[in-house]
């Protein structure tokens, strides 16, 4: 990522990456104190042009995070478009990219939080991100002995840096044990998702997922999976609680995030999922998921938003 990244948006200004810098007392390196969101923009080679998917309700969802969170965001939405945008453009970025806006706590104390008391900094990330060898195999997941944080502890609703302490200690766990990214159940015993994405099963023809109360976040990629299951396959999608066992005797599954797209799962704790290889509703999926994300179908294009002008993107297809 930093050998690639030429610049970062820091505190109302485009910087070289070198100086990308906050000091080492702000609460958000002490103890994490950042909302974040990972939004990716993909490229369309044919018409010479990057799409960032879903921006506005990324920025929605950054700012329901800050709410809970206390914080006051410090641009407005048009202001964080326009530098989102202005970094990508300054990285020259011609390829499928990650960017990722963050509302950080600078300088200050555990309780701080008004404006008065303790500054709210802002910084954009944008880094190439290109898909996984794996989202054409498959990964090999289990069931982490680890829980999803609790809504009555750490909102997973929140997609905070320091939530994000319970998944590296699932990842880490699944990568010592010779697996991919795990699935997490919450303090209840139901499947919540994975330490990075939601996940999603097939069952009898069906799509199911772990409903938003799950302790998951509220995410923009299962949305999206969801109205275009039902839209474009004419499925049946539930939301309800998965028990782990329930894991093991689907057709189907997969994750589903920012980051990890569309991830077949080709099984769960040594149990095969679907043969151990992608099912076919996890194939159309992918390949509508993609088809929409590179702006290839129309009626979904209100979804993303245009990097370059019309003249340089002309100009990059030609």
């Amino acid at each position: 990522m930093t050998k690639s990244a030429s610049h970062a948006w820091l505190d109302g200004k485009l910087v070289p990456w070198s100086d990308a810098t906050i000091h080492i007392s702000t609460e958000a390196v002490l103890r994490g104190e950042n909302v974040f969101e990972g939004i990716r923009a993909y490229w369309n080679p044919d018409e010479g042009q990057l799409y960032a998917f879903r921006h506005a309700d990324h920025i929605a969802r950054l700012r329901q995070g800050a709410h809970i969170m206390r914080m006051a965001v410090p641009y407005s939405d048009e202001q964080i478009e326009a530098a989102s945008l202005d970094l990508i453009r300054a990285c020259g970025y011609r390829e499928n990219i990650h960017y990722r806006p963050v509302v950080y706590f600078a300088e200050g104390e555990l309780t701080h939080y008004l404006p008065s008391e303790i500054r709210t900094g802002f910084f954009i990330l944008a880094f190439p991100m290109p898909s996984k060898p794996t989202i054409e195999t498959g990964v090999k997941s289990c069931v982490s002995t680890w829980r999803r944080n609790s809504d009555m502890a750490s909102p997973s609703r929140i997609k905070a840096g320091s939530n994000y302490h319970n998944s590296r200690l699932a990842y880490v766990e699944a990568r010592l044990n010779g697996f991919g990214p795990p699935v997490m159940l919450n303090a209840a015993g139901k499947v919540a998702e994975g330490p990075g994405a939601c996940i999603m099963i097939v069952r009898r023809g069906k799509l199911i997922t772990p409903p938003v109360t799950a302790d998951i976040l509220e995410s923009i990629t299962r949305e999206t999976v969801m109205e275009l299951a039902e839209r474009e396959l004419g499925l049946t999608v539930v939301e309800r609680d998965i028990d782990r066992s329930e894991l093991y005797v689907c057709e189907e599954a997969f994750f589903c995030g920012s980051g990890a797209e569309v991830l077949p799962i080709a099984s769960i704790d040594h149990y095969d999922i679907g043969g151990g290889k992608p099912g076919t509703i996890t194939r159309r999926l992918q390949q509508i998921y993609f088809d929409v994300v590179r702006g290839k179908l129309e009626k979904y294009r209100h979804w993303l938003t245009p990097i370059y002008g019309a003249e340089t993107a002309r100009q990059a297809a030609e």
